[in-house]
């Protein structure tokens, strides 16, 4: 029990027992001026017609999208053996990863991201090298390359001939 508090409901040394069917007054809490300012926007909204924010394609702008992420990492020459390994456990640690080519000098990974927007995802990927450095057991490379696009850019791409080539095969490979 909290400092200060009184004892459970019923037991001793609690607050008087109701007599049976006797009503319990019930108090509130004042909600606050936040809540008041989000009652008014929904009545103002309500009052225009339901409008959503909306991104440049007609979504709603707060959904999550799928963003197509290539990061590309490089340093210091590392036996390609710990390379790989430390790759393929990233890939096993976070399954969403499709492919990596690796170097003993550099690698570039690529996966898709889902995101609310490009700052979001871009945000995630900057710090996916860094925080799996020590459990994946990577090499102490840096970030040199980050590309994120849209799924729709991502596909546009691919259908006119140019951008990435699709990632297959999927897994860990040698450039």
């Amino acid at each position: 029990m909290r400092p200060g508090a009184t004892a459970s409901r019923g037991g001793a040394g609690g607050s008087p027992s109701r007599a049976p069917g006797e009503e319990r007054a019930l108090t509130s809490v004042a909600a606050g001026d936040r809540y008041a300012r989000e009652q008014q926007d929904r009545q103002r909204e309500g009052e225009r017609g339901t409008r959503q924010a909306h991104d440049g394609r007609g979504r709603p702008a707060d959904l999550p999208r799928l963003w197509h992420i290539t990061l590309r990492v490089s340093g210091t020459g590392t036996p390609l053996q710990e390379v790989r390994r430390g790759l393929e456990q990233l890939a096993h640690d976070h399954p969403f990863l499709l492919t990596s080519r690796y170097a003993d000098d550099h690698a570039e990974i690529r996966y898709w991201e889902e995101a609310r927007d490009l700052h979001d995802a871009a945000a995630v990927a900057l710090r996916l090298w860094g925080e799996h450095r020590q459990s994946a057991q990577l090499p102490p490379w840096e970030i040199v390359g980050l590309e994120v696009i849209d799924r729709e850019t991502y596909h546009q791409r691919l259908a006119e001939g140019y951008g990435p080539p699709p990632a297959t095969p999927v897994g860990v490979h040698p450039f």
